[in-house]
């Protein structure tokens, strides 16, 4: 692993595949032009409106999705990771599906969302993820990257359950990617305080992508995409406009945590 600088991007996703991309697109060069060779995009990154509409297009979505990261990965020379778009499964659901992709284009890494948002919150908006997605069955992938760290994947709603985490540093995890599309009510309490104990609790860089801003009628979202260091310290913080939260990924603050603080080794209960 060798020190390199990480993006994690802010976007205004809308019902519109087209939009969408071409804002990526832009922000993906300007995290570049930065020094970025690692470059994550939130949740819902290619299309975010409503869940019928998701369904109808959700085909389309997915084979442009696929094919623009690739695109980006190999025009760019970087590693990226498109933190979640609808993949079809048939019955009329989707997968919510981060895809990791190296600089060749190649597919490094696949994960499906499991934990899925379907919450009643006290604003008076409700969710329900698992109307049209389908909870994927396995545990995220831990993908080993000698340049840039062993990475560890989650989406959104799966940074409220610690044992998925614990579950990706005792697979060696040191870097872990939390994209997301949290809403503008929980995550004024709750986003920074969660991915600060995940990277606390597991001594790992949080890189965090997300989405911000009015969507469409029923949908707002907090924004604050934001790198976090093992100590949980906040490296970088987006705010809440589109654009990018960019630090520098560091080996040797990893290990000084990791000897300073060994709670990894100390665990009782395995």
């Amino acid at each position: 692993m060798k020190s390199y600088l990480a993006a994690a991007l802010q976007m205004t996703s809308l019902p519109d595949l087209k939009k969408n991309l071409v804002q990526a697109e832009e922000l993906i060069d300007l995290a570049v032009r930065q020094g970025a060779e690692l470059v994550t995009l939130p949740e819902n990154f290619s299309f975010l409106g409503e869940e019928q509409e998701k369904l109808v297009h959700a085909e389309a979505i997915a084979q442009a999705s696929e094919k623009f990261l690739k695109t980006m990965a190999q025009r760019f020379q970087i590693t990226i990771l498109g933190g979640g778009f609808p993949v079809p499964v048939g019955n009329g659901k989707v997968y919510n599906t981060a895809l990791l992709v190296g600089p060749n284009g190649e597919e490094l890494a696949r994960y499906e969302k499991v934990h899925l948002f379907d919450v009643n919150l006290p604003d008076g908006n409700t969710y329900e993820e698992s109307s049209t997605v389908l909870a994927g069955m396995r545990m995220p992938p831990v993908y080993p990257s000698k340049e840039l760290g062993n990475l560890g994947l989650s989406v959104c709603y799966d940074v409220r359950f610690p044992e998925l985490y614990r579950h990706l540093s005792q697979m060696g995890a040191e870097v872990l990617f939390v994209p997301a599309a949290f809403t503008a009510y929980t995550g004024k309490d709750h986003w920074q305080v969660l991915l600060q104990a995940r990277a606390i609790e597991n001594t790992c860089y949080v890189i965090a992508p997300a989405q911000t801003g009015r969507h469409y009628s029923m949908r707002q979202t907090h924004g604050h995409a934001m790198i976090v260091d093992p100590w949980g310290a906040v490296l970088a913080d987006a705010g809440d406009q589109p654009g990018a939260a960019i630090a520098a990924i560091e080996p040797s603050r990893l290990e000084q945590v990791r000897r300073q603080m060994p709670s990894l080794q100390h665990r009782v209960f395995v």
